[in-house]
């Protein structure tokens, strides 16, 4: 197995790092060295078997039953679909079933599975019980979605030869492989795909204590000391994603070897985290500025999402995806028939006073 494939197995709860994409999202807190220390960190952080893995155990034990009965049957295991927010552990959990079946892990992404003949290039060359695993598969592209129905189900790939009255198909034999897809919106997956996955499991967001427990975990595999109070100011800022529990983390760290003595404690981390724009509840920039929005230049709303991207300059899929599903869950915003609305405890939140229609509209 090459470096690469190594680092890409060893997964833990937190998924590839975002990419910025626009100047309100590079004040997320996201660094640009996010990338290269998820590379060199990753191995070290991320759990090497469900026993390591924390939080999820509904997800986790389901998995733990499917595998066993698979490895009992000496068959492959049922293609697996994963959704949820970005940041839970998707692709963590991909590895882990590879781990645990003792298979190789082939990971891509629908983006660039384009053509048919990019998605047969990686299913010949699997091996027997091989776990394929695609990240965004809500956009693979129509004709190479349905290239994949053969393989998924028959373990087969059609060609077509000739046209017309000559035309005939050509059927490849595959190994028999396990599909691992992960996305954000399983609403776009169309359905057909999703039909044919076996096992499909929903990752929410983790409570404060799991985070903790991760951020505790992370900080002694770098060798950080670290307080309790300070690990729960950081899992609680953390809006219920290990990915960003262990991006904070080593910003923290950062501000506490450069400003302190290189102990994390609860002031430390307080500072820290309030020089990188998150505040008590987790909210950054990015998430005060879609609610200021809002509530402001909307007067609370309805308001469409593309009307709220193309004002804060943002791309409609990232707000969709990053930035409301926690907002809606803490209830901030409310989705309507004719879009988005602030609540009251936006506003109580942002610390701007409502008018008496507005208090009878939030009513």
């Amino acid at each position: 197995m090459s470096d690469a494939n190594a680092r890409r197995r060893v997964l833990g709860p937190a998924d590839a790092p975002d990419q910025a994409r626009s100047p309100w999202q590079t004040q997320r807190p996201v660094d640009p060295q996010d990338s290269l220390e998820d590379e060199l960190y990753g191995a070290s952080l991320r759990p090497k078997s469900f026993d390591e893995y924390v939080g999820q155990q509904r997800v986790v034990e389901n998995l733990r039953i499917s595998i066993d009965a698979a490895k009992r049957r000496a068959e492959p295991l049922e293609h697996v679909l994963f959704y949820g927010p970005p940041g839970l552990g998707k692709t963590t959990l991909a590895g882990l079933i590879a781990r645990e079946l003792g298979a190789n892990f082939r990971p891509t992404s629908g983006p660039t599975l384009e053509k048919p003949k990019d998605l047969v290039g990686i299913l010949t060359a699997l091996d027997d019980g091989d776990v394929f695993f695609v990240d965004e598969v809500h956009r693979l592209g129509r004709v190479v979605e349905e290239f994949l129905y053969p393989a998924m189900e028959e373990f087969q790939i059609d060609f077509v030869v000739d046209r017309g009255a000559y035309a005939k198909t050509l059927k490849l034999p595959l190994r028999r492989f396990t599909l691992v897809g992960a996305t954000t919106r399983a609403g776009m997956l169309s359905a057909p795909l999703r039909e044919r996955f076996g096992i499909v499991q929903h990752l929410d967001y983790y409570p404060p204590e799991d985070l903790e427990r991760i951020v505790r975990r992370s900080a002694g595999v770098l060798a950080v000391p670290i307080d309790a109070d300070a690990a729960e100011t950081i899992a609680r800022r953390s809006r219920g994603t290990p990915r960003i529990a262990n991006r904070l983390l080593r910003r923290v760290r950062d501000y506490a070897e450069v400003r302190s003595d290189g102990r994390i404690t609860a002031a430390v981390a307080d500072e820290a985290l309030e020089r990188e724009g998150v505040d008590e509840l987790g909210l950054d920039r990015l998430d005060r500025a879609f609610l200021r929005t809002i509530v402001e230049q909307y007067r609370g709303g309805p308001v469409g999402i593309a009307a709220i991207a193309a004002t804060l300059t943002e791309d409609a899929e990232t707000l969709e995806d990053v930035v409301e599903p926690f907002l809606l869950k803490e209830g901030f915003v409310t989705r309507t028939a004719s879009g988005r609305r602030a609540t009251a405890q936006a506003y109580r939140h942002l610390g701007v006073a409502t008018t008496h229609a507005q208090q009878e509209r939030l009513l």
